[in-house]
């Protein structure tokens, strides 16, 4: 059965102005209940992470701060939220839900995360809406109790992950993989392990070809025994922020793509959602839903 995390402190309600970017989490959770790709039973609601597995790849003095309410103003405007007590709680909880995946897609092939690819945070600061980094965290986790010798982080939201790139520059067993928007935010990139450019207004062709070259290769040659998927749906040509023309159905190929490698090879393999910003709810919430409709069909 798929496992997803999914908690109540997902919908988190921000003030006025702040809170298009959290009402996908809620729909996508609705959505696949009310058309029954998923029950009560697939979702499971995380508990708080464990600050020994934050503090592997954040900073002590950046978690201090978060803890405090205490981070510096200009950082609070890079993130783009109001900080408050509710959101820090809601990402130590998030954060912890990719660490449950991992458990979970060791025993069934795939788990997954209705929220986190919260890629933009660093090491000592976050930014883009992210303040911790789920997927470092939990491949540090991961490294830490033994049970991966090699990772492999595809990122294929429409924006670098930046911060991922920077936490395991020195980190050889985790490979970061990123394939994003080459005019687009960040302005100025990191360098990941892998990076794939992508020019304004690129369509489903080449975006799925290029995709289709890079990632069997690369799995191959990194010879990962575990895999991180960050399936931002900001790619879509309806994406205000995105600067691709890549379809709804070629968003589904290449998720169905993505899985079918880590099937292939028995990789395990987790799901953190990522980005998604057109203007309509119901695009960004149907293309996410088709992530975890695709997954459902094909591992169960």
């Amino acid at each position: 059965m798929l496992q997803i995390a999914f908690s109540p402190v997902y919908r988190l309600r921000l003030p006025e102005g702040h809170r298009f970017p959290m009402l996908k989490y809620e729909l996508i959770h609705e959505q696949l209940l009310y058309e029954g790709t998923c029950t009560d039973a697939n979702f499971f609601a995380p508990a708080p992470v464990d600050d020994r597995y934050v503090l592997g790849v954040h900073t002590a003095s950046y978690v201090q701060d978060l803890k405090a309410m205490t981070v510096d103003p200009k950082m609070v405007r890079r993130i783009g939220f109001p900080l408050t007590p509710d959101l820090i709680e809601r990402e130590w909880i998030i954060t912890q839900g990719t660490i449950d995946c991992t458990s979970k897609a060791r025993r069934d092939g795939v788990a997954m995360n209705i929220a986190g690819g919260t890629h933009h945070a660093f090491p000592d600061r976050g930014e883009g809406f992210c303040i911790l980094n789920d997927v470092g965290v939990a491949a540090h986790y991961l490294l830490e109790t033994g049970q991966s010798k090699q990772m492999l982080v595809v990122d294929l939201d429409v924006h670098q992950g930046n911060g991922t790139a920077v936490m395991f520059q020195h980190e050889p067993r985790v490979f970061t993989f990123s394939m994003h928007g080459k005019d687009n935010y960040p302005l100025k990139k990191e360098q990941s392990d892998i990076d794939v450019e992508l020019p304004t207004g690129a369509e489903d062709d080449l975006y799925l070809n290029k995709l289709y070259d890079v990632l069997p290769g690369l799995i191959d040659r990194v010879q990962p025994d575990f895999l991180f998927f960050v399936s931002g749906v900001d790619i879509l040509s309806s994406d205000r922020l995105g600067k691709l023309s890549v379809s709804r159905e070629g968003c589904r190929q290449r998720d169905t793509f993505v899985f079918e490698q880590a099937i292939q090879r028995g990789l395990p393999i987790v799901v953190s959602m990522g980005g998604g910003y057109s203007p309509r709810l119901t695009d960004i919430v149907e293309a996410h839903c088709n992530t975890f409709r695709i997954a459902n069909s094909l591992f169960f």
